[in-house]
């Protein structure tokens, strides 16, 4: 007879393993990848369109008649919008679960991209691109998703998953922004929006996957003896002199962000540029933006995430000096979304990985949301601003400098952040 056939029954023998609850352990060990995967998808898609909607502002402006300012003061409430429902969606997955936050989300974004391209006015511009595109990027964005994924894996692990989540999300640009241009072309901007409607639809299969909440962590992720309820947890942090330096330097990559985003297909018509310079350029940036976002979700696991900040920051300061002084060629406006790219989205992680590292991964929704916030008010001034300038100047020079000041700010300002743990896991016995 086989040992196992009669493990129950020897004393001292090893029970045989059933074979439910290997089937349980390997789901298990399984289950933070499929948690991964399907937040890259949706950060994909979240981000991907997103960045991709300022290739139809050149057609729009010729086909409606209205100003940069007013394009610029849709995409400045699309971003104000998404920061003002960045933490109210964390704080509603943190209690009531992902999964039917993302539905919700993923269904106001659809709706809103469907409105657009329909509509007749700009107080319709501002409704549609501006309200409800804003709001559903928000709750479908960074907080919720990067929360999610923080839950199902340790310490050890988390800033690598922030970080190919982070990158996940530049995949959705770096296919997007030449689909976006080559339905825009094929069909109308009208069109385009109605598929990229569809497109957006795909979140909401994906959510399925992003499960919990914050009173469910998962048994793998750091035990966390944090704060009991959302708003004990919300005062935690706002005491805390690194959380409002966070705030400041995430302002200023929001305003990077959406000067970029939002005007530089405007900008490379205005440099007498082919219009598919600009798509190309914003493939470059998520192409870019894998690169850098592993970077520094693999750095942030080895050095101190606050000086990463630091270094990226001032480097944005000095590519966009080197780029206001070179000539304006195909090249160089490549080469400078290029260079950005790496530097896009590589605070996500260091910024996201250091709230949950100073105060614990179980309410990081909601605290990584007020960040948003913050880097949405900085997006709002970037892409309104870039507009007004625009207009009032006929460049895009004063934005450009205002750019580089705001990066040497954002540099500086995060040295000083007390990077310590609040409150150490215990350990087991």
């Amino acid at each position: 007879m086989r040992p196992t056939e009669n493990a129950g029954n020897s004393p001292g023998t090893p029970a045989a393993v059933s074979p439910t609850r290997l089937t349980l352990a390997r789901a298990t060990k399984w289950f933070p990848w499929l948690v991964l995967l399907c937040g890259c998808l949706v950060l994909s898609l979240n981000l991907g369109v997103r960045q991709s909607l300022g290739l139809f502002i050149p057609d729009m402006l010729n086909d409606t008649g209205w100003s940069a300012t007013t394009f610029g003061l849709a995409f400045a409430i699309q971003n104000l919008m998404w920061g003002i429902s960045a933490p109210i969606a964390g704080a509603i997955a943190d209690r009531f679960g992902t999964t039917r936050t993302l539905i919700g989300g993923g269904l106001v974004y659809a709706l809103g991209l469907y409105l657009m391209g329909t509509s007749a006015s700009p107080g319709e511009l501002h409704l549609t691109a501006g309200f409800l595109i804003g709001t559903g990027v928000g709750i479908t964005s960074f907080p919720v998703v990067l929360a999610a994924i923080s839950r199902v894996f340790t310490a050890e692990k988390r800033s690598l998953a922030l970080g190919l989540a982070s990158a996940g999300g530049s995949v959705g640009q770096l296919v997007m922004a030449p689909t976006t241009q080559a339905l825009n072309s094929s069909f109308g901007y009208v069109a385009a929006l109605v598929i990229l409607a569809g497109i957006s639809m795909l979140i909401i299969p994906a959510a399925f996957a992003l499960t919990g909440k914050a009173e469910g962590n998962s048994p793998t992720a750091t035990p966390d003896l944090g704060p009991q309820g959302l708003i004990a947890a919300f005062h935690e942090a706002r005491k805390h002199r690194g959380f409002a330096l966070l705030n400041a330097g995430f302002f200023v990559c929001g305003f990077h962000i959406a000067v970029i985003a939002t005007h530089l297909p405007t900008f490379t018509e205005l440099c007498g540029l082919p219009r598919s310079v600009a798509a190309e350029g914003l493939a470059l940036i998520g192409l870019f933006n894998i690169i850098g976002t592993l970077t520094a979700g693999w750095a942030g696991g080895k050095w101190r995430k606050k000086y990463g900040l630091s270094f990226i920051y001032g480097m944005r300061a000095v590519v966009i000096v080197i780029f206001i002084f070179a000539p304006k060629t195909s090249e160089t406006i490549l080469l400078f979304s290029a260079s950005m790219g790496a530097l896009w989205l590589s605070t996500v992680p260091l910024t996201s990985g250091l709230i949950a590292q100073v105060f614990g991964p179980r309410y990081m929704a909601t605290l990584f949301g007020i960040v948003m916030f913050s880097h949405q008010i900085g997006a709002f001034f970037g892409a309104w601003m870039g507009g007004l300038v625009y207009d009032l100047t006929g460049n895009f020079d004063a934005v450009w400098w205002a750019s580089v000041a705001l990066g040497v700010f954002a540099a500086l300002v995060h040295l000083p952040i007390d990077d310590k743990e609040l409150r150490s896991a215990p350990k087991p016995a």
